[in-house]
């Protein structure tokens, strides 16, 4: 929690003001969200097998706890706000600084607040079906290049506009909601799982039902793209990093808080997705996006059932409200390293948050639910993996430096944590721009836009 005393950092506005239970807070608000309470039903009609459900699980499990770990040494050594942005700035120059920035904009923050918030619908959805999201009222546009309007978009909206405005008033106020939420979001998780296995109507037998897969391509093709979905609903782990100038005692901090963070939403992952087949046979979860009431309407009936969805849906609520409050700090250290609109640095003098950059998301997130679901996802995982795999890539350069500060964790076995980062997230890239080609060359087509405008604001400026 926040202590009183206020800690400034030298030569910046922002304050110290996060300390390890906020720090963690943030990393499994971000990680545990959207993803793990929508996706498990597109991934019975995928993979086909409980078993590989809770295998690709599994290993998005220890693939972010590499993640992880490596970027815990890059916060001790950079325990400033920006994540990527200053790492890849550092090791590559400005120019990948600035793309891995312009990303975090659009799918490292901007789509994922979008989709939080669209998974909130579709659990209100339960009492009132116009809110779900296949309750489209008119489609501009066909397949995955359509826009959506209806009532899940506008309550996605509504619900978005609501943090942005509380945003506005201080990092401290908002992390008091944020810790609340995130304990209601766990009690949530522990209660439907220590409940559902005690008393819930469940049966076993489900771990051993197969169904007809939906999807074309072969399993092992299928279990790659399936760790797109996967790793976005692990993609929170570097949560904590993005604040780093906001964070007291960051050498200590950052790495319990990353560390800590990713194992206790590995542990609620792996149950959640058990308890998912143990409530209902593959066959009735394919293509599901609230699989969670679903689960809870089978092992308890429609009215109790009906009690988690509201559950589920508040506890979503500190998914969008995490984001909210990060992704601005990151277009902030951008804005004063002249790598982003010069509006999105300032602070407000009296709550100390960078108000034009909240907004800008803020809008920008509004504009993204009118996106295609699945296809969101799978753009969401591309970009953020493609990001997330280069600055990993960059402790390879940082570790030449004599004054680099070199964690235990990491250094057992080097280079085997970050290189196994490096070589999983390097496959599924190449396996998505293949088999998913439209999310995936959207991602590229963004990334490329970013380089394009580095480009000409470094012209300009010459």
């Amino acid at each position: 929690m926040f202590s009183d005393t206020r800690t400034p950092v030298p030569g910046s506005p922002l304050l110290r003001q996060l300390g390890l239970v906020s720090a963690t807070a943030l990393v499994v608000s971000n990680m545990i969200g959207t993803v793990i309470f929508t996706t498990t039903g597109f991934m019975a009609g995928d993979l086909g097998d409980p078993r590989l459900i809770l295998a690709v699980w599994f290993a998005g499990a220890l693939f972010a706890l590499c993640g992880a770990l490596s970027y815990s040494e890059l916060g001790v050594n950079f325990p400033s706000s920006g994540g990527e942005y200053v790492y890849l700035t550092r090791a590559f120059g400005p120019a990948w600084g600035f793309m891995s920035g312009w990303i975090s904009f659009f799918a490292g923050f901007s789509a994922p607040v979008a989709a939080a918030a669209l998974a909130v619908s579709d659990y209100f959805g339960y009492f009132y079906p116009a809110l779900l999201q296949s309750k489209v009222w008119w489609v501009v546009g066909s397949g995955a290049f359509s826009l959506h309007f209806g009532g899940a978009q506008l309550l996605a909206s509504g619900l978005i506009a609501i943090f942005t405005i509380l945003n506005f008033f201080g990092v401290k106020r908002v992390a008091r909601v944020q810790n609340f939420l995130t304990g209601m979001k766990l009690l949530v998780i522990g209660g439907l799982i220590l409940a559902g296995f005690t008393f819930g109507n469940g049966d076993w037998s489900h771990l051993g039902m197969t169904t007809t897969r939906t999807s074309a391509n072969t399993v092992p093709i299928a279990f790659v793209i399936s760790l797109l979905w996967v790793m976005v609903g692990y993609s929170g782990w570097n949560a904590a990093t993005y604040v780093g100038e906001e964070v007291k005692q960051p050498d200590r901090t950052l790495p319990l808080a990353l560390g800590i963070g990713t194992a206790i939403v590995m542990i609620a992952y792996l149950g959640l997705n058990l308890l998912f087949i143990y409530a209902s046979p593959l066959e009735q979860m394919k293509n599901v996006v609230a699989v969670g009431s679903m689960a809870a309407a089978n092992l308890f009936g429609p009215d109790i059932g009906g009690v988690f969805a509201v559950l589920m849906a508040v506890s979503l609520m500190s998914t969008v409200n995490a984001m909210v409050t990060i992704g601005p700090r990151v277009y902030y250290a951008m804005a004063h390293n002249r790598a982003f609109f010069p509006a999105a640095g300032v602070v407000h003098p009296r709550w100390h948050t960078p108000v034009n950059a909240i907004v800008l998301q803020g809008i920008c997130s509004v504009l993204m639910t009118l996106t295609p679901f699945p296809q969101l996802i799978i753009y969401i995982g591309f970009s953020l993996t493609f990001f997330t795999v280069m600055a990993v890539a960059s402790l390879f350069v940082f570790r030449r430096r004599p004054e680099w500060q070199r964690l235990r964790a990491v250094s057992f076995l080097f280079p085997l944590i970050p290189g196994a980062y490096i070589l999983v997230g390097a496959a599924m890239i190449v396996y998505g721009v293949i088999w998913a080609p439209v999310p995936s060359i959207a991602a590229l087509a963004t990334i490329l836009a970013g380089g394009v405008v580095y480009q000409v604001s470094a012209q300009r400026a010459r």
